[in-house]
């Protein structure tokens, strides 16, 4: 088994705008026989799951998804060599099946620059490249990325791929990281924190020898 997760911590990047990440003792063993940890953070921080709620008015909160829905069989398509901010259109996803399974793995190479500032000039999924594979099959994209839009210093207001993922109740992981060496095919399981709202923070795992 091999984790998939980017470990959380305090003032760990995140998308911007979103809350800031703060870990702080509330209780100290030694002072109060146990150990408990302050947490302040945002519902999309490190590696998490995109609820249909994000973007979606009256979508479903992350309480509702099943996770059967976010573990099984799942194609991962390596797009290597791209430039800062580059559009990952469909000739560049390679032959594509007639159907895809439910959940697809988009490996760009950007989770090494998770913490940076290049992390944000990350590559971006075109949108109907987002469209083709959810036509074929595709439930749930997963991305090594902070979001498989394009980002910029200040967040951005337009989300055309979470539009077609969301839009069509599926959902969106993102911040994925140890991608290298799987094969194309591999099964594949984020388990995400059970919160009534738009998204959670997950443990990703794949399933290898």
């Amino acid at each position: 088994m091999r984790d998939l997760s980017h470990p959380l911590g305090s003032r760990m990047q995140v998308y911007p705008g979103d809350p800031g990440v703060e870990f702080a003792p509330a209780l100290e063993l030694d002072r109060d026989g146990a150990a408990v940890t302050a947490l302040h953070l945002g519902s999309h921080t490190g590696t998490h799951v995109d609820a249909p709620s994000h973007t979606v008015a009256g979508g479903r909160t992350l309480d509702a998804v099943s996770l059967d829905e976010l573990v099984g069989d799942a194609l991962i398509l390596r797009v290597e060599g791209l430039a800062d901010r580059e559009v990952v259109s469909v000739p560049m996803l390679g032959e594509l099946p007639e159907r895809v399974p439910a959940i697809v793995v988009l490996d760009t190479g950007w989770a090494r620059h998770f913490g940076t500032e290049r992390a944000l000039r990350h590559p971006s999924l075109d949108p109907a490249a987002a469209r083709l594979l959810s036509e074929r099959g595709m439930h749930v994209l997963a991305v090594d990325t902070l979001s498989p839009d394009p980002t910029d210093a200040e967040g951005t207001s337009a989300f055309p791929v979470h539009d077609i993922v969301l839009g069509g109740d599926g959902l969106i992981v993102e911040n994925l990281t140890g991608l290298d060496g799987l094969p194309s095919r591999v099964r594949i399981g984020v388990f995400p924190l059970r919160l009534a709202v738009d998204g959670a923070p997950a443990r990703a795992v794949a399933f290898v020898d």
